[in-house]
């Protein structure tokens, strides 16, 4: 399949927080497979801060979506059963003494654009967290 072809995974995990490292494990192999491997390990942090958020602060399952759009925006998200909206990101100059809290705030620092979005579908209530790399013009650095 070439790069430029759009594609899309879902993978549906327990509430258990050892789900965490199967969908950080499947994403590596995912993004690999399509050689995309200069996405790997930015993508692991962003999906581990996005399905742990969901594995610890939900009761029911989750799941991860990764979708490449043809076009060079690959975008990482989980869904969870738990319509309330995710607690925003704080600055970091305020997490660094907490041990949790930082995931998202490190989402909104890496990633090119992150948000959510309320779902209800067949009666079924949730929300999907999701980020986005690859939209922001590659950074130009210069050495003196």
């Amino acid at each position: 399949m070439p790069e430029n072809d759009p594609w899309e995974y879902s993978l549906y995990i327990p509430n258990d927080p050892r789900a965490v490292t199967v969908c950080r494990r499947t994403l590596r192999l995912i993004l690999t497979m399509h050689g995309l491997i200069r996405l790997v390990d930015l993508a692991e942090l962003l999906a581990t801060e996005l399905v742990s958020n969901a594995v610890r602060h939900t009761k029911g399952p989750a799941a991860l979506r990764v979708r490449w759009s043809g076009t060079g925006v690959l975008r990482l998200g989980a869904w969870d059963a738990d319509p309330s909206p995710p607690e925003p990101p704080q600055p970091f100059d305020r997490a660094l003494d907490r041990e949790g809290g930082r995931g998202l705030a490190m989402v909104r620092a890496c990633a090119d654009v992150w948000g959510w979005q309320p779902l209800a579908r067949e009666g079924n209530r949730g929300k999907y967290v999701w980020c986005e790399l690859g939209t922001a013009p590659a950074r130009v650095v210069r050495t003196a």
